[in-house]
């Protein structure tokens, strides 16, 4: 069953999508390695002994959780009595730790929340990391790839996961083209920029990083983002997940993991230089030039046009289990007001 999930998880849509990470993020050293905690005492004079807490990522530090080692670096985790540890996920992937309790908190993705919901496992998104989808489609300038129907009669680099060939077909249907006339090639975890030069024409990638990264290479890209030819494909990926249990258990943790989280995404929003020297110092293994380029072009992308940081929108929530439903990605409907709260995040300013 969870299988089934982190196959939907390895998709181009998450965060280790057709090399973004292999780039970058997933050379870099695994968080044990990182410098320690700064946020490892109470805040001066309170005398308060902090509790620990993880949080699991879902591939290794990028841009996507810059907020996160904000909140721990510069102390908001401490501010709110946490110590928080940012761990890598372990062979089951975060999504399975999160909702087995081994962790309270882990970064996801809107669909497989979604997946793991109509089979009965208990995740709940509860913020947004990004407020709009920016995963897409990209190829090499020199692939002639302009618009879905370009994909007929070229080779596409993905993991074989149902999800990928459905948002494809699509949005070559709203073309008149044939999904049936794309080669599918099943890449694993290859380099992006191996691949496009050897086995593939496309692949599913983040703009954020493997974007940015072939800006600073030099090597123009045609992007075809998903959202722009389908409202539904315009969902929240990646978000912030917990559990029923620590719902239930201990929503004091999750208010104030929540508010101090948030906290480090508003820094980063405010202040993407010195955010990117952050994440950079918690993982010196990142290409810095990366880093820095990718948190200038996200940073204005984590709130965008919502009223807070973190907010989702049932509507959001609905057009993309009502599409996976349609084409069959759902065994049923989501009990959509289950999936995802906004009870969490603080009051906006």
């Amino acid at each position: 069953m969870l299988s089934v999930i982190l196959l939907l998880v390895m998709a181009g849509c998450g965060s280790g999508g057709t090399g973004e990470s292999k780039s970058g993020a997933e050379s870099s050293a695994p968080s044990s390695n990182a410098p320690s905690n700064a946020a490892s005492a109470a805040p001066s004079g309170t005398g308060k002994e902090l509790r620990d807490v993880k949080v699991v990522l879902d591939w290794t530090p990028n841009t996507n959780h810059t907020g996160l080692y904000v909140a721990r670096d510069l102390g908001y985790y401490a501010e709110e009595g946490l110590n928080v540890e940012i761990v890598q996920p372990g062979e089951g992937g975060a999504d399975t730790m999160v909702a087995s309790n081994a962790v309270p908190f882990g970064i996801s993705y809107q669909e497989s929340v979604t997946q793991a919901r109509t089979q009965g496992v208990p995740l709940v998104s509860i913020a947004a990391v990004i407020q709009h989808n920016t995963s897409g489609f990209a190829a090499p300038a020199d692939r002639n790839i302009k618009s879905p129907k370009d994909f007929e009669g070229k080779t596409y680099g993905g993991w074989g996961s149902p999800v990928e060939e459905a948002v494809m077909k699509s949005i070559m249907d709203l073309q008149g083209a044939d999904v049936k006339k794309v080669k599918n090639i099943n890449m694993g975890d290859a380099d992006y920029f191996t691949a496009v030069k050897r086995d593939i024409d496309f692949a599913w990638i983040y703009y954020a990083w493997t974007g940015i990264e072939a800006e600073l290479r030099g090597e123009k890209l045609d992007m075809l983002y998903v959202k722009d030819y389908s409202k539904d494909l315009d969902y929240y990926t990646p978000v912030i997940a917990t559990n029923e249990k620590t719902i239930k258990e201990d929503p004091d943790l999750v208010k104030a993991f929540m508010k101090a989280t948030s906290k480090g995404y508003e820094y980063a929003i405010a202040h993407p230089d010195e955010a990117a020297d952050v994440l950079i110092k918690a993982a010196p293994d990142l290409d810095p030039k990366l880093v820095k380029a990718s948190q200038k072009w996200l940073s204005p992308r984590y709130q965008d046009d919502a009223a807070r940081w973190g907010e989702q929108k049932e509507s959001v929530w609905k057009g993309y289990a009502d599409w996976m439903y349609t084409r069959k990605l759902l065994d049923k409907p989501l009990e959509v007001d289950k999936a995802y709260t906004n009870d969490f995040l603080p009051s906006g300013s």
